[in-house]
Parts: structure tokens; C-alpha cells; sequence
């Protein structure tokens, strides 16, 4: 069953905003990416030697779990096993796992333990394919092969929602299948059974679109697109570049602080979420260029967070100044573009009663003249904050705007 936004269920997503995405795995030991095993067809015999090397030392969920809160993110979601096949839990139907081969370690039992203990929200991201298997590049040649991994996803999704307690986020991937273009991939992977099954274990569980089905969640991937109002969706995004999630050892194309701030207002601005990317190193620590980026947002979190966590659709127009956010009747002005002294929003409905810089708290003027022209003005003359500062607004009621009867109105200076 697909939960409404105002459902008890998915209330803690839309309050939340800002996640953390977590890609980490054998892939790590090569640092060219989670796709390498597939884009260099390293054959899976020569592959599965990686776990004999996979000894992380400096695996710490703690510090992934405290870089998350430092951050102001409010849930985790961990590959518990991508597209190698290679678990990082303790499968009863698989023998390439973590907890088998050198580190025997259940990596996921740890991180959940972290996540939990830091109060995050836990997430477990679980792609359906698996190459090790023939029959997923060619199910009509190998249609045993093709059911015995069905078979493994179906078992192993069991396990992970079972042996973990609660979990928040089922977040699948890897549904597509290359050799049988426009197959439903609902039923290859007879995703209905699947989740029936995943939502009697876990009845609280919130379930992304990857499987074939809606379900609750829509995954725009390294863009920020929102979803119909009333919907559930999180934008997943690279700190680095887009073509890898894993650990890329050279990857000198990181968005810088603002970007990544302008991201996550433009996914709160839609009512939507916002999971970043880090792709911890082999050891498992997470490495300076991107911990530094995430605190650095946590900083600005901390003094503009009230426009974000919980955040509604503004109805205001967008404008060259930035985006809104709004909540009942205070709405959020989220600066990109930073205009001097005084700043106008045109095609305001709603009476303004007041307006604060969020960050400090100093009051500003405003006025409204004709055509909706909202002007705040008692600006200081540089922007508060180098990446986006923010302006309070409260409302008489809920921020609308105008209807411009006649759009050629303004130009004469009359009223529309």
C-alpha cells in the first residue's frame, strides 16, 4: 500500500530532507567505481578473489554515523549488496558474503547498530540483479540460472527484514534487465510478492520504484526533478563525478558546498528529499574531500535548517533571487543570488506582516505596492552567507500569489 504524504508512515521522510547515501563494497578495493566488475568484464572467479583482500580496519559506522548528524542528516542508507552480488550481511543463501570470506564481519548488523544509536533512520539498499549470474544477461538462455537468482533476491530481502529490527527505507536497485527490452520488470522479478512479503515483516517500511512498482518513493537520479504534490521522492546525487558511486580514487570533480546547498533547497522546495553520496575508501573511512563538503553544509544547516526540515511547496513564483519554502503561513526566501540592500518578489497575493534574516534574527522593512510587489528592504549589503542565505517571511495566511488578469498591466504601472 502506497502511503499518502500525510500518512503517520511517511511523515518522518518528509520532515526529514537530507539523508545519507552510502556505496561501499569490494568495488572500494579498485577505486574505479561500483560498476568496474561489468564495464572491465573482470570474470566473477577472478572478481571473487577481491574478498580475500576485504579487511577494512578502519571501518567505524560510529564515525560514518556522526558525520551524518554533523552534516544535519537525518537517515542512512547502506548498499548491503550491489550489482557483484557481494553481501555485506550474513546471507544463509550465499556464500559470497562479508561475514564468509576474510573479514568475517556482518558489516550491516554494525551499521544499523550505529545509525540507531546516533537516532538516524536506517535505510538498506538492495539491488535485485546480480552478475555473477548468466541468467541475468541471458534469462531465455539460462532460464534456471535466471530463477535461482529471483529465488536469492527473494531469500535475501527476507533476511534483511528480519535480522535487523526495525528498518525505515527498502531502497532497491538494479531492476532493469538489458537482453528482454519493455519486460515488466514487476514481474520478472514478481516484485508484488516481494514487497507484500518485505511489508508484513516491516509494516512501517517505506519502499522506493525500483522494483517494477510505485510504491512510495520516486529516485530521480543525479538531478533534482520533484514528483506530483502529495508524493514521496528523494533526489539521490554524487558528491563527485555522476558516472560512480564507489569509490573512485581520482575524482578531482566535486561540486563545491554551494551546489550541493542549492540542490537541497531546490529538493525542499519541491517537498522532496535529498541523499548525497560518500563512497568511503577500502579501509571504510570516509575520505577529507567529502567529509569536509557534508560539515560544511551542517554549518549552514544549523542556522537556515528551519526552511528546510519539514518544509512545504511554496505557491510563491520562483524568481532570480532563489527558491521558496514554506510552512502554514511563514514562508522562506532561499537566496542564491544575493540583491544588495533591498529585494523584490513580484506577484505576491498574501499580506506580509513581518520579515527576519533567519540567520540572525534582525528585522527588516517591507512593503507591497501594486501587482503583488513584495519589497524587503534594511538588507545589509553582502550576503550573510557565501552559499545561500535565507529571509522569514510570516503571512497573514498561506503565501499565494497573484492572478495576473492582464499581463501587460505592470508596464503602465497599474494594477493588474
Amino acid at each position: 500500500m502506497i502511503a499518502p504524504k500525510g500518512s503517520e508512515r511517511i511523515r518522518w521522510f518528509h520532515e526529514a530532507r537530507f539523508g545519507m547515501f552510502i556505496h561501499w563494497g569490494l568495488y572500494s578495493l579498485l577505486g574505479r567505481g561500483e560498476w568496474t566488475m561489468f564495464v572491465e568484464r573482470i570474470p566473477k572467479e577472478e572478481y571473487s578473489t577481491l574478498a580475500r583482500r576485504f579487511h577494512p580496519r578502519r571501518f567505524d559506522p560510529d564515525a560514518w554515523a556522526a558525520l551524518a548528524v554533523e552534516s544535519g542528516m537525518k537517515y542512512m542508507v547502506l548498499t548491503t549488496r550491489h550489482h557483484d552480488g557481494f553481501c555485506l550481511f550474513d546471507s544463509q543463501v550465499s556464500d559470497f558474503t562479508s561475514v564468509k570470506t576474510r573479514a568475517k564481519r556482518d558489516f550491516v548488523a554494525e551499521f544499523v547498530t550505529a545509525a540507531r544509536k546516533a537516532g538516524l533512520k536506517v535505510g538498506f539498499y538492495y539491488s535485485l540483479l546480480d552478475w555473477r549470474f548468466p541468467g541475468y544477461f541471458e534469462p531465455k538462455k539460462h532460464p534456471r540460472d535466471k530463477e535461482a537468482m529471483i529465488e536469492q533476491a527473494h531469500a535475501q530481502v527476507r533476511e534483511l527484514m528480519t535480522q535487523y529490527g526495525k528498518i525505515d527505507i527498502l531502497w532497491y536497485d538494479g531492476g532493469w534487465v538489458p537482453s528482454l527490452p519493455g519486460v515488466d520488470m514487476a514481474e520478472f522479478w514478481r516484485a508484488k510478492d516481494l514487497n507484500r512479503a518485505a511489508r508484513k515483516l516491516q509494516p512501517h517500511i517505506l519502499i522506493n520504484n525500483r522494483s517494477g512498482l510505485d510504491e512510495d518513493l520516486d529516485t530521480p537520479e543525479q538531478h533534482v526533478t520533484a514528483s506530483v504534490p502529495g508524493r514521496g521522492w528523494e533526489s539521490c546525487m554524487t558528491i563527485g563525478d555522476p558516472c560512480g558511486w564507489g569509490y573512485i580514487r581520482h575524482n578531482p570533480n566535486m561540486k563545491t558546498v554551494t551546489q550541493l546547498i542549492q540542490h537541497l533547497v531546490t529538493a525542499a522546495a519541491g517537498e522532496g528529499n535529498f541523499l548525497l553520496n560518500v563512497g568511503p575508501q577500502p579501509d571504510g573511512e570516509v575520505r577529507n574531500r567529502e567529509a569536509a563538503r557534508l560539515r560544511e553544509v551542517g554549518e549552514w544547516l544549523r542556522l537556515h535548517g528551519e526552511g528546510i526540515y519539514g518544509s512545504e511547496r511554496c505557491l510563491l513564483k520562483d524568481s532570480m533571487l532563489g527558491l521558496w519554502t514554506a510552512k502554514g503561513t511563514t514562508g522562506y526566501l532561499h537566496v542564491f543570488r544575493w540583491p544588495g540592500e533591498s529585494a523584490v518578489q513580484a506577484c505576491v497575493g498574501t499580506r506580509a506582516l513581518s520579515a527576519t534574516l533567519l540567520a540572525t534574527g534582525e528585522t527588516l522593512k517591507t512593503r507591497q505596492e501594486r501587482n503583488g510587489r513584495l519589497v524587503i528592504q534594511g538588507l545589509p549589503k553582502a550576503p550573510p552567507n557565501p552559499h545561500a542565505s535565507v529571509i522569514k517571511v510570516e503571512f497573514e495566511s498561506r503565501p499565494e500569489p497573484i492572478r495576473e488578469k492582464d499581463r501587460a498591466a505592470w508596464l503602465e504601472g497599474k494594477a493588474t
